[in-house]
């Protein structure tokens, strides 16, 4: 828990019908990753909405922010990584957003799917922060270079992969510093890994 601005990434399962009752939060940057299922997301700026595997959702908490997430399925479960990174500054508007990304893109590279700037349509952080994604299948390998300075955490999301020849599996998190790259090579036979990849100031 902590490393550079990335604060947690809890990784949740929620029974069919089960979720987590209103609750609030302050000066955070939320994003939600569903794996699995379909979260129902509810917060007190009048936003609903359903998340889905494809899509990534950011909830800025700012001032403040109630909010409730629940299983949308009475019968199959949901799997979500809810992930927070510390805003560069306290005290911001509350504010919301939702993407879907393309997946067949991220089994040839790796997507943006969350930016300081907000380039490529990614969803924009108040923070030095770019998230990554990739689908990466078992024979496939996928490199990115880090710029001078930048450290990063590697976080699988589902299957197995090596990053920069170290074995991962699901659930696995590593932090890179002093790297000048990444490389990820698939090792799941079953199917893709599903990997993020935090690049932090």
């Amino acid at each position: 828990m902590g490393f550079r601005s990335l604060r947690v990434i809890n990784d949740d399962r929620v029974a069919p019908g089960g979720g987590f009752p209103t609750h609030s939060h302050r000066d955070m940057e939320i994003l939600s990753y569903v794996l699995e299922g379909a979260l129902a997301h509810k917060d007190s700026m009048g936003t609903g909405s359903v998340i889905r595997p494809g899509e990534i959702q950011l909830m800025r908490a700012g001032t403040g922010v109630a909010h409730s997430e629940f299983n949308q399925s009475k019968t199959e479960p949901v799997r979500f990584l809810q992930i927070w990174i510390v805003p560069a500054e306290r005290g911001l508007p509350p504010a919301y957003g939702q993407q879907a990304f393309d997946q067949e893109a991220a089994r040839r590279d790796f997507v943006l799917l969350a930016s300081q700037d907000g380039r490529d349509g990614s969803l924009r952080l108040y923070q030095d922060a770019d998230l990554w994604m990739a689908l990466v299948g078992p024979d496939a390998t996928r490199q990115m270079a880090l710029r001078p300075g930048r450290q990063a955490w590697i976080q699988m999301a589902r299957g197995s992969a090596s990053l920069n020849g170290s074995p991962l599996a699901e659930g696995d998190g590593a932090a890179l510093s002093d790297e000048v790259s990444i490389e990820l090579s698939g090792r799941d036979k079953a199917g893709d890994a599903e990997v993020l990849l935090f690049d932090l100031a």
